[in-house]
């Protein structure tokens, strides 16, 4: 009889795990370096540079929202990890902790737009695991990847190259990601028609990474901007100052967050850049974004000598200090 749910027998090494990965993990993400029957799988070495490695785990509820699932978010957030750190992506190794009763369907979903995501990046899967547990220990599936990239030579992005007066840019509306998975959620009778900003970063960071006054690139993922901005901070030790009129985060997610109490600057993105890049060639950069699908970048801010702090340049024109996060304001969405 054809399975329908997950059970622990799909995780005991025998016939039914055999099924569960030739008919779902290899029908989606096999490749000739994956079908090596291997327990490690030999794959080229990437040259004309540096290699980079990123790691991450993913969890979010409901697996499935509007714009995304947690299926092509673990890859895009693999990508994005590379791509702005500077790196083209190549490798990617997949783990998933599966709870048993997870419908045969939604798994076969979920590991087909894995296959999209990393398909449509040039990203090949290369190794890979599957692990079981019982009903009630997990959030109907777990994935944990590592990520392979290569930074071109002459690619050099770091905190250390920052220097006041630089620039801070985003690369579009802020918060989407959380508001998105919370609406799914239902918790709190809310509707809305929020997308998750779920996507690969690469087009944009490939258009602006060789740029000489391109100083730091990261992907606000947990904590959101204002998590961002305090690394950004402490790290540096200059003042970072966000302008609140610049800020862009659509209608529908600032009513979320103004119904709810939420603060969309501490909210997930998973398909945003935040940069800092040299006063005289911001306006390049986003004209580099916006060539590449970006229309709604936007100069947010500055950075500058002072305490190292987050401050948020008000539209009645006043100041607020940005705390840093203590508590998770939501269960995990990334």
């Amino acid at each position: 009889m054809f399975d329908t749910h997950i059970s622990l027998a799909h995780g005991n090494g025998g016939r039914l795990m055999k099924a569960l990965i030739t008919d779902i993990f290899a029908r989606h993400l096999g490749n000739p370096l994956l079908d090596t029957r291997l327990d490690a799988a030999p794959v080229p070495a990437p040259t004309g540079g540096e290699m980079v490695i990123t790691t991450d785990g993913f969890t979010v509820q409901p697996l499935e929202f509007p714009g995304g699932d947690i299926g092509s978010l673990a890859v895009h957030g693999t990508i994005n990890d590379l791509a702005v750190a500077g790196a083209d992506p190549w490798y990617l190794t997949v783990s998933a902790i599966i709870e048993e009763g997870l419908e045969w369907a939604v798994l076969d979903r979920l590991v087909a737009s894995m296959a999209g995501a990393s398909r449509a990046a040039g990203m090949v899967v290369v190794a890979g695991d599957t692990k079981v547990v019982p009903r009630g220990n997990g959030g109907g599936i777990y994935f944990t990847t590592t990520g392979v990239g290569l930074r071109p030579s002459g690619v050099m992005l770091g905190m250390e190259r920052i220097r006041p007066g630089d620039a801070l840019l985003v690369s579009g509306p802020v918060g989407d990601h959380g508001t998105a998975v919370l609406l799914a959620r239902e918790s709190f009778g809310l509707r809305g028609d929020v997308q998750s900003d779920s996507a690969s970063v690469l087009p944009l960071t490939r258009s602006v990474r060789q740029l000489s006054g391109l100083r730091f690139m990261r992907d606000p993922t947990r904590g959101g901007l204002a998590t961002v901005a305090h690394e950004l901070a402490h790290m540096t030790g200059l003042t970072v100052r966000l302008r609140e009129h610049d800020l862009p985060v659509r209608y529908s997610v600032r009513a979320v967050c103004e119904i709810l109490g939420y603060d969309p600057l501490y909210l997930a993105c998973e398909g945003r850049v935040v940069a800092v890049v040299a006063a005289d060639q911001a306006d390049e950069v986003l004209r580099h974004w916006v060539d590449s699908g970006a229309e709604q970048s936007t100069l947010i801010g500055t950075l500058e000598t002072g305490p190292a702090r987050s401050l948020l340049e008000t539209i009645l024109g006043g100041e607020r200090l940005l705390e840093e996060l203590e508590e998770d304001p939501l269960p995990r969405i990334c």
